[in-house]
C-alpha cells in the first residue's frame, strides 16, 4: 500500500508545477535534468536537484511564482546569473525536507536612470555589464567595472552578497534603498518598498509601475539612506587598524537586501553611479621582496594625495596558470566582449549535458576541448609583462588618477634602489590586458581541475580579508600541509588586503579536512573569511551573520542552509523534524 504522505507530496508538487506554468508559461518552467543543469550546478561549487527552475519574464510573474511556492511550502532559491563561487545561488544536496524551486531572474533586465543618471534603479536580473554599457555615454560607471561583469554577474547578486570588487574607493556593493519581499514566521508575504520612490500601495501595482518606468522625478525622493558605501575610501586608508577593511559578515554593511544572501526576494535596488575617470595611469610593478609591496601599499593609501583607483596582486604561479588555463576566456572577452559571455557559458553547459546524455563523454568535455584549442592560439600577453614574469615572483598592477600619477611615479622611482623590484608605465593596451589577465585567474583553477581530473581531487577556494595593519600578507604553510597541493594560486585586491587563495588538491586528499586546516591558519592570522564571495554553502556564517539571516527569514523558506545553517523549516534540526513528522 502506498504511503499517504508520499501521495500528498506528489499531489502538492503537481499542483505547484501547474500553478507555476499558469503564471510564467510552460516554456519557462524547466523540470528535466538536462534543462535544469546549468541552473542547479554552481560555477565552481554546489549542486542539487530542484522540482523546477522557473524563469519569470516580469516582476509580477516573479511575485506570483514566489507566492505560489510559499503557499505550497516549497523552498525558494532566487538566482540571477549563477556566477557565484561558493554555491550560494544553487541547491546544495537533497536534504531540505521540502521541494526546492529555483526562481531565475535573468529575463527581467530593465533599469531606470534617476536623478539625471547620478543614481540607477536596477531590476532583478540586470547585469553589471548591461549597466556599464548604459552608463558609458553619460561618462559614468557602476560600482564594479570588470571582473564578475565579465561573466554576466547581476547587480542585485552583488548587493545580496556584499561583493567587493577591484575599485579601491568604492568598497563592497551596498545600498539601503531596495524593493524586496520577505516571509514572516506565520508564512505571510510582505512587499517592502524602501526604494524611496512613490509607486502606489498594492504589490502588483508597485511592481508593474516600477518595471514600466511609470514614475517621474517628482516621485523619486532624496533621502539620507545610502545608495553606496560612501565611507569606504577613508576606512581603507587606515592602514594601522587591527581589523580588515571589508568582509562579508561586517555588521556595518548588513542592511535588509545588502548582504541578505537570498534570505529575502529582491526585486529592485537603487544605487549610486560614479563619474568615469578617463585620464588615468597604470603602473605594473614586479618584485621578489614581499616587504617592498607592503611599503608600496602603505604609501599609496596614506601618502598619495588621491587614493588609487585599483591595486591588483598576482603571484607568479597564478600568473602562469592564468596564462595557460585562462587563455581562451581572455581571448573570448577581448574578441567578443563581455555581453556575449553568458550565452557562451550557457552553450558550453548544454554541450556537456548533450554529450553526457548520449554517453560519449563525461563532465568537463567542453573544458578539455577548449583547452586543447587554446594551445593553437597565439601568445596573448604583452612582452613587458612576460619579462616581469620571468624575473619576479610578485606582481602588482596599480591604476591611479592623472592628478596623482607623477607623485606615484616619483615614489616608485625613488623606492627601487634598495629593493629587488622594477616597474613600467603601461600603455592603454597593456593596462587592459594586465587587468584582464588578473581577472581570468579566478577561472583558471576550475579549468585546471577539469583538464587534470586524474591528478586533482578538487579545489579548496578561500577568499580572506587580512587586517589593515598586517605586513606579513603572504602565508607560509607547514610542509605537511603544503605537500597536499598540486598548486597554490594567490591573487587579490591588494590595497584592500583581500586575497583569493585557490588550492588545487592532490588526488586522494580529504578536501574538507584540508580546508579546516587552512581556516585554522587563517584564524591564527586574525583574518576574516569570506571577504567578498559570501558564505554560500562553503563557509560557516558567524553568529551575527546567522542571526541577520534568521531575522530576515524567520520561517527559513528562502535559500535555507546558507552559511551552513539549518536547511529545515523554522531552523529545526533534522531529529526535531523527524519527531514532528
Amino acid at each position: 500500500m502506498a504511503d499517504v504522505s508520499s501521495i500528498d507530496t506528489g499531489r502538492a508538487a503537481r499542483d505547484l508545477l501547474h500553478s507555476l506554468r499558469s503564471i510564467v508559461g510552460e516554456r519557462y518552467v524547466l523540470t528535466d535534468k538536462p534543462a535544469t543543469r546549468r541552473f542547479t550546478s554552481g560555477f565552481r561549487f554546489g549542486d542539487g536537484p530542484a522540482l523546477a527552475v522557473v524563469r519569470p519574464g516580469s516582476l509580477r510573474e516573479m511575485w506570483r511564482a514566489f507566492s505560489a511556492c510559499v503557499q505550497q511550502n516549497a523552498v525558494v532559491i532566487t538566482q540571477a546569473s549563477n556566477t557565484g563561487l561558493t554555491g550560494g545561488s544553487t541547491p546544495n544536496g537533497d536534504d531540505y525536507g521540502r521541494k526546492v524551486v529555483v526562481i531565475n531572474t535573468t529575463r527581467i533586465r530593465q533599469l531606470h536612470l534617476v536623478l539625471g543618471g547620478e543614481q540607477v534603479v536596477c531590476l532583478a536580473g540586470t547585469t553589471l555589464d548591461q549597466l556599464e554599457r548604459v552608463l558609458r555615454p553619460l561618462q559614468r560607471e557602476p560600482h564594479s567595472v570588470i571582473g564578475s561583469s565579465c561573466i554576466g554577474a547581476s547587480v542585485i547578486g552583488g548587493i545580496c552578497n556584499n561583493s567587493g570588487g577591484s575599485l579601491v574607493r568604492r568598497g563592497p556593493a551596498y545600498t539601503e534603498l531596495a524593493l524586496y519581499a520577505r516571509v514572516d514566521l506565520n508564512g505571510h508575504i510582505e512587499l517592502v518598498n524602501h526604494l524611496g520612490i512613490d509607486l502606489g500601495t498594492e504589490p502588483e501595482e508597485i511592481l508593474s509601475r516600477l518595471e514600466a518606468g511609470h514614475f517621474g522625478e517628482e516621485d523619486v525622493h532624496y533621502t539620507d539612506a545610502a545608495a553606496s558605501d560612501n565611507t569606504y575610501s577613508e576606512h581603507v586608508r587606515d592602514v594601522n587598524a587591527p581589523t580588515p577593511a571589508r568582509y562579508n559578515a561586517d555588521p556595518l554593511r548588513l542592511h535588509e537586501a545588502a548582504g541578505c544572501a537570498g534570505k529575502v526576494m529582491v526585486f529592485a535596488v537603487r544605487l549610486d553611479t560614479f563619474p568615469s575617470e578617463n585620464a588615468t595611469t597604470t603602473y605594473y610593478i614586479g618584485t621578489n621582496e614581499k616587504s617592498y609591496l607592503t611599503d608600496v601599499r602603505r604609501y599609496l593609501l596614506t601618502g598619495c594625495s588621491t587614493i588609487p583607483i585599483a591595486g591588483e596582486y598576482l603571484h607568479r604561479d597564478a600568473y602562469d596558470t592564468a596564462a595557460i588555463y585562462g587563455k581562451d576566456l581572455f581571448l573570448a572577452i577581448k574578441l567578443l566582449g563581455t555581453r556575449r559571455l553568458p550565452a557562451l557559458f550557457s552553450a558550453k553547459s548544454r554541450f556537456d549535458s548533450a554529450l553526457a546524455r548520449l554517453g560519449f563523454a563525461g563532465e568537463g568535455t567542453s573544458d578539455r576541448l577548449l583547452q586543447w584549442m587554446s594551445r593553437l592560439m597565439p601568445n596573448h600577453l604583452p612582452e613587458r609583462m612576460q619579462d616581469m614574469r620571468r624575473r619576479f615572483e610578485h606582481h602588482l598592477i596599480v591604476k591611479v588618477s592623472a592628478s596623482s600619477a607623477n607623485q606615484v611615479r616619483k615614489f616608485l622611482t625613488s623606492s627601487l634602489e634598495p629593493a629587488n623590484a622594477e616597474f613600467f608605465e603601461c600603455t592603454d593596451a597593456e593596462a587592459g590586458k594586465a587587468f584582464l589577465h588578473r581577472f581570468v585567474a579566478a577561472s583558471a583553477a576550475v579549468r585546471y581541475r577539469a583538464v587534470h581530473r586524474r591528478e586533482v581531487e578538487d579545489i579548496v577556494a578561500l577568499d580572506i580579508a587580512l587586517r589593515r595593519n598586517d605586513r606579513d600578507w603572504l602565508e607560509n604553510l607547514p610542509e605537511n600541509l603544503d605537500q597536499k597541493f598540486v598548486l597554490k594560486l594567490y591573487y587579490g585586491h591588494f590595497l584592500c588586503h583581500v586575497f583569493h587563495q585557490d588550492y588545487i588538491v592532490r588526488r586522494g586528499v580529504d578536501c574538507v579536512a584540508t580546508e579546516h586546516e587552512l581556516l585554522r591558519i587563517c584564524d591564527a592570522r586574525g583574518a576574516k573569511y569570506p571577504a567578498e564571495h559570501n558564505v554560500g554553502h562553503l563557509y560557516q556564517a558567524e553568529d551575527g551573520l546567522a542571526q541577520f539571516y534568521r531575522n530576515l527569514d524567520p520561517c527559513n523558506c528562502l535559500n535555507p542552509g546558507i552559511g551552513q545553517t539549518s536547511k529545515f523549516a523554522n531552523y529545526r534540526e533534522p531529529n526535531a523534524t523527524a519527531v514532528a513528522e
